[in-house]
């Protein structure tokens, strides 16, 4: 199959130019492509993820993908899908951002002198010599400024009352001289990106064309929102990133068994490389069983699999399963503070330990309105110390009884949880 038929399959097209062209260039034999990724932060996020599945499938076709890192490009700021123009940042933190991210990208991405390896480049490094002068020379006298302002993402910015600055609106010039220059240097014939970034990638090829008569090509991912209007990866503590240290395997793995139920097929053809065959058969037990939850687990343990390991997807699990009534046992502090992360806590002296009784650690974390109502509901036989029923009101609480370090989980019926930490 053609590369471009799978893409389109898994609805990881929006926009494509010149495709009967491009298609004879991928039948024929191996193309180089690429995907820009901004080093405005030192991770990459949720968002990113469609790129770099486009960058993994030409490159599991046999093609040969570049991941440009805009160390320059990052310095500039660039209009596409902003409301208001960003904060420039300086040399070193892009440069900083730039190689955490291509730690990252190492991940999904076989690097190496094979003929399909790999390769990252950074534009900072074609860019940083070229003088002012020489540029508006070489490439700024190939753009017309009108053409410029008719690109949708411009027109945006220039719709609002802050409008656009003549730094982001130069931003189309230096993409599309990345382009030029990885088609001059490496053979490049096609950049891929969001749907937001087709204004600049045009901009690229009719550079190109005007240059040296050169034909190269564009294609772009959908812009991926869930069923509920909300944007990917947006969560209300923020983007979901893929560095462990901004975004716990186990809150990654969350993510994504949390999806809607009406997304989950989609998200299985866009994000994994499951075959037809394997998500047809997933869709049909989701219809038949929506709450075994079994495409949402799939979903899950692909994605943070591929992002993280194995290993991590096995601890998200069993992290997992005491919010269904496991027991818990054997967990560090730090796990249970990110299961349990919006749970109420109630701190009380260590030294307490082995004297204190259930009905008092209920009552004083307010588990319960009164020790008399904490007294019933023990006697009912609902309440649980770690997610072991206890029916004695006059259990004392000793150190045996940790989770973890230094919490004990108390639960009321089903899902109501409250941490007790002792320090």
């Amino acid at each position: 199959m053609n590369v471009i038929d799978e893409l389109r399959s898994r609805g990881l097209i929006a926009q494509i130019s010149g495709e009967e062209e491009l298609r004879k260039l991928i039948d024929a034999g191996r193309i180089s492509c690429y995907c820009g990724f901004d080093p405005s932060a030192s991770s990459l996020h949720i968002g990113n993820f469609l790129a770099i599945m486009l960058l993994a499938h030409f490159q599991r076709a046999g093609h040969k993908p570049f991941a440009l890192v805009g160390g320059a490009t990052g310095m500039i700021g660039d209009p596409s899908g902003k409301s208001k123009e960003r904060n420039l940042l300086d040399t070193e933190t892009v440069r900083y951002n730039a190689e955490c991210i291509k730690k990252q990208l190492s991940k999904f991405l076989t690097f190496g002198d094979s003929p399909s390896g790999a390769v990252l480049v950074n534009n900072y490094d074609w860019m940083k010599d070229f003088s002012y002068l020489n540029f508006l020379r070489d490439v700024g006298r190939y753009f017309r400024v009108g053409e410029m302002m008719a690109k949708e993402s411009v027109k945006q910015r220039f719709a609002r009352e802050d409008g656009i600055s003549y730094t982001e609106f130069s931003y189309q010039l230096l993409q599309s001289y990345d382009f030029k220059y990885l088609n001059d240097k490496y053979g490049v014939v096609l950049e891929m990106g969001g749907n937001d970034q087709w204004g600049n990638i045009t901009s690229g090829i009719e550079f190109i064309r005007k240059f040296n008569g050169k034909s190269v090509y564009g294609l772009t991912n959908p812009l991926i929102t869930g069923a509920d209007g909300q944007k990917l990866g947006k969560t209300v503590a923020g983007a979901t990133y893929l560095d462990r240290d901004k975004t716990s395997p186990f809150a990654f793995y969350q993510y994504w068994f949390r999806t809607d139920d009406r997304d989950v097929i989609r998200f299985l053809r866009l994000f994994t490389f499951l075959s037809k065959e394997e998500i047809d058969s997933l869709e049909v037990k989701l219809k038949e069983n929506p709450e075994g939850r079994e495409a949402h687990r799939v979903l899950a343990r692909e994605i943070t699999t591929m992002v993280h390991s194995a290993e991590d997807v096995k601890r998200a699990e069993d992290a997992s399963k005491v919010l269904y009534g496991s027991e818990i046992k054997d967990f560090t502090d730090s796990m249970i503070a990110e299961v349990f992360s919006e749970v109420p806590t109630y701190e009380t002296n260590r030294d307490c330990l082995g004297q204190v009784k259930l009905v008092d650690l209920i009552a004083n974390s307010k588990l319960a309105n009164s020790k008399g109502a904490a007294r019933k509901l023990i006697t009912q036989g609902g309440i649980y110390i770690n997610n072991i029923r206890e029916t004695s009101p006059d259990r004392v609480v000793s150190s045996e009884d940790l989770a973890s370090e230094n919490y004990i989980v108390l639960r009321s019926g089903k899902k109501n949880y409250h941490l007790v930490k002792f320090v």
